[in-house]
C-alpha cells in the first residue's frame, strides 16, 4: 500500500520547504532521482535520448535542488563524461560504460549558479544551474549517503516507481 496517496477529507500538515537558491560555489550532491526520456531536439542537437537527473545539495537551511538533462549525442558527451568523472564511475582518459542503475544514490561534486529567467506569466524565478562537474577525488573523507537519508520515505528499497528503462540495481550507488 501506498502511504503517500491522500483521501479527500485527510488533514494537511506539511507545507513544503521554500526553494533555496544556492550560492555561486563548489557544493558535494546526491543523484536522487534518474529518468530516461528523449530530447525533441534543436538548433544544435537533433532528437536524441537523454538523462534528466535531480542533484540535491543539503545545506542548513534545509535541501537545495538542480535538474540536469544530458543529451546522448556525441557533441556533447564531454559533459556525460564530466558527470560520471565526478560521480567516480569514469577517470579522466579512460574509456567507460555509462551505468545509470548506479546513479541513483551516488555522490559527486559540482560548481552551481543561480540563473533567473522569466516564465510564462511574467513571474521571475530562479534555479540552480550546474556550470560543471568536478572531478571525483577519493582522498577527499566524505560521510556515504544512508538510504534512510534520502527524501523519500524508506531509502532506496522505499524509492518511487522507476520507469522500467532505468531498471537496474539501484542500492550500489557508486561515487564519494
Amino acid at each position: 500500500m501506498d502511504n503517500n496517496i491522500m483521501n479527500w477529507d485527510d488533514v494537511l500538515d506539511n507545507d513544503g520547504q521554500e526553494f533555496i537558491v544556492l550560492p555561486e560555489g563548489d557544493y558535494v550532491f546526491t543523484v536522487t532521482h534518474f529518468e530516461r526520456g528523449q530530447f525533441p531536439g534543436g538548433p544544435k542537437i537533433p532528437p536524441c535520448p537523454k538523462a534528466s537527473l535531480t542533484l540535491t545539495v543539503d545545506r542548513e537551511e534545509g535541501v537545495a535542488t538542480a535538474r540536469v538533462d544530458l543529451m546522448l549525442y556525441r557533441t556533447v558527451e564531454w559533459k556525460i563524461a564530466a558527470f560520471f568523472r565526478s560521480i567516480g564511475q569514469k577517470k579522466h582518459g579512460e574509456k567507460a560504460v555509462m551505468d545509470w542503475s548506479k546513479v541513483v544514490g551516488a555522490r559527486g561534486k559540482a560548481h552551481f549558479k543561480p540563473r533567473e529567467y522569466t516564465t510564462r506569466d511574467g513571474e521571475i524565478r530562479t534555479v540552480n544551474d550546474v556550470v560543471r562537474f568536478i572531478d571525483f577525488e577519493p582522498g577527499v573523507m566524505m560521510t556515504p549517503v544512508q538510504t534512510n537519508e534520502l527524501p523519500w520515505e524508506g531509502g532506496l528499497s522505499g524509492r518511487p516507481p522507476m520507469p522500467p528503462s532505468a531498471g537496474g540495481n539501484l542500492n550500489n550507488a557508486g561515487g564519494y
